[in-house]
């Protein structure tokens, strides 16, 4: 390779890496994405539902805190590994030029805590926290710990009693 490549391929490397680099999710999406349609219909149709219901449909919590006359707090945490991408791109100077090189890593993962608020035995509040959107969809995340309870409650809440005879 000649120096006048190599020259060459110093100056077109950092207009690659900042074109890579401008791929890179936003910390904060809440003003760019809607919040996804599952995590939504979840704040509103699991309120109501019991605590059996909740733990059938979402299982046991991972931790729960009496916050006295407020009820209880039922947290579910979620580790999420979202598809890496990570790009390394080889250091390398060429006589005066700097060295340039460096990796970019493209969305990696996340979590979320679910916290459902239970009072006198029943869902009050459904609450999302954590490192928990994507790049279009806000508390996304969040959806593997509540669409069971979102089909749950749509189920079992419209079905009428069986009347004894």
């Amino acid at each position: 390779m000649t120096s006048f490549h190599i020259r060459k391929l110093a100056l077109l490397l950092p207009a690659g890496i900042s074109i890579l680099s401008s791929c890179v999710i936003p910390d904060d999406t809440s003003r760019v994405a809607q919040e996804d349609a599952t995590a939504a219909a979840a704040r509103r149709e699991m309120v109501g539902l019991s605590e059996a219901d909740i733990r059938m449909c979402a299982g046991f919590p991972t931790a729960t805190a009496d916050v006295g006359p407020s009820g209880q707090i039922w947290t579910y945490q979620r580790t999420v590994q979202r598809g890496n991408l990570s790009i390394a791109v080889p250091t390398m100077a060429v006589g005066a030029i700097p060295a340039v090189g460096g990796t970019v890593n493209v969305a990696p993962g996340g979590y979320c805590n679910t916290q459902i608020r239970m009072l006198n035995g029943h869902v009050a509040e459904v609450a999302y926290a954590g490192d928990n959107n994507l790049p279009n969809s806000r508390d996304a995340l969040c959806v593997s710990t509540v669409d069971a309870c979102v089909a749950y409650a749509r189920q079992h809440r419209y079905k009428t009693p069986a009347v004894s005879r």
